[in-house]
């Protein structure tokens, strides 16, 4: 008997490989299991352009109503899509747009499994990102300059006065780039990482670059060092962890040489970046989760990777890929496990664990696709396509469901 679900999840659909495995994932790992209910939402790059990327804005105000959200990963165009899928623009990154409704802060936790060492052999525990998901360059506004130009920054306040600042006088083509945060963000990106430390009983390090960045960055150290001090120092010095500020180019250095666990929060595209290097690091891109937390208590989780193009133009062709689907699938299970938590489904959470159970334990007994099999320990494994892993974690559920 299926367990039933009382809200649905808002789904949010993407493109290219991602999309098959998630089509893949529903069918054989979730719904001979769960009576799956969901609010559907096409984020695939035709339907965005189709819909003036009207879609994507429905699909966050959808996950504010029903509070847990699933994303699939999905394209943000360049030039050549925009050629490739004839777009009428070059469309902003749907995460970006998302995030921007949502707010709130990404935190992104690799998935350890026995087997696959880090690269770096100093990392004992497994280091989790908090991006913030506000702002940054992915609310920037762009320009580009002609020579001669002079690009000036300009505030008008509430009265109607001006503040300017010469950004740029060019003697020859260039291009120019406003960005902006918010305190309130800010605030709440600072207080949701204090928490996420106090929670798990880590340690909470804050990396930006205020020596070049003196009121931009400097802005989220003091927002930081301020809430720290009179909200959280006194409930982290009755724990045992520590919270401290440092640049981010000493703060690479410092995780390079640490042994883990803990929790970096970083700026919106340091975030990017880092999780990023740090998914890599552990294993692989698909060794990550992600799951966005808003200051309203909104959950979308996400794959912390792309859509896999190569892989997907393979597929068209009709060829099997050894596509790693673990991200996605840990991105169903955090859906389902919150999504049963909030509703107090117990058997939901349960499920969401079993299942992540089975993926891991498949790996572990040497059944892997070829991004693992390049770089596990283990000395009797095999590497399979996409669907035959799949198929191994639906026969090992099956077993403990």
């Amino acid at each position: 008997m299926r367990i039933e679900m009382k809200t649905p999840l808002v789904e949010m659909d993407g493109d290219e490989m991602t999309r098959v495995i998630w089509q893949m994932i529903k069918e054989k790992l979730i719904l001979p299991f769960v009576d799956l209910k969901t609010e559907y939402y096409d984020l695939g790059l035709a339907n965005r352009d189709k819909t003036d990327d009207k879609v994507t804005v429905e699909s966050a105000c959808a996950a504010k109503k029903y509070g847990v959200a699933v994303k699939c990963a999905t394209i943000t165009p360049n030039a050549a899509r925009v050629k490739e899928y004839s777009l009428k623009q070059m469309w902003k990154s749907p995460n970006a747009t998302v995030r921007a409704v949502l707010d709130g802060t990404v935190f992104r936790t690799p998935i350890t499994v026995k087997g696959i060492e880090p690269y770096v052999k100093s990392w004992k525990k497994p280091i989790t990102i908090a991006r913030h998901a506000y702002g940054d360059i992915y609310k920037a506004v762009e320009l580009k300059a002609e020579a001669g130009s002079k690009a000036e920054l300009v505030i008008t306040d509430k009265f109607g006065n001006e503040t300017r600042t010469l950004i740029h006088q060019f003697g020859a083509d260039g291009v120019v780039q406003g960005m902006h945060n918010l305190d309130g963000s800010i605030a709440a990106f600072a207080r949701s990482c204090f928490n996420y430390g106090i929670d798990c009983g880590v340690d909470v390090w804050f990396s930006a670059k205020d020596t070049i960045s003196k009121t931009y960055d400097h802005r989220f150290k003091d927002i930081f060092a301020e809430i720290y001090e009179n909200e959280y120092r006194t409930r982290f010095e009755s724990l045992g962890i520590n919270y401290f500020y440092t640049l981010i180019d000493d703060a690479v250095a410092r995780v390079i040489r640490s042994e883990g666990g803990f929790l970096w929060a970083c700026k919106n595209y340091d975030g990017d970046v880092m999780s990023d290097m740090l998914s890599t690091a552990f294993g692989s891109l698909a060794m990550m989760t992600s799951v966005l937390i808003s200051p309203d208590g909104v959950y979308e989780y996400e794959a912390a990777h792309g859509t896999v193009q190569r892989h997907y133009y393979a597929w068209l062709k009709g060829e099997k890929t050894s596509t790693n689907p673990i991200a996605t699938v840990f991105a169903w299970t955090g859906a389902l496990r919150k999504r049963g938590e909030l509703d107090s489904i117990p058997e939901l959470s349960a499920f969401a664990e079993k299942l992540e159970r089975a993926c891991v334990e498949t790996v572990e007994c040497g059944i892997m696709t070829k991004d693992l099999y390049a770089i596990s320990s283990l000395e009797n494994k095999t590497a399979v396509n996409t669907e035959d892993f799949l198929d191994s974690a639906a026969a090992r559920l099956r077993g403990n469901v």
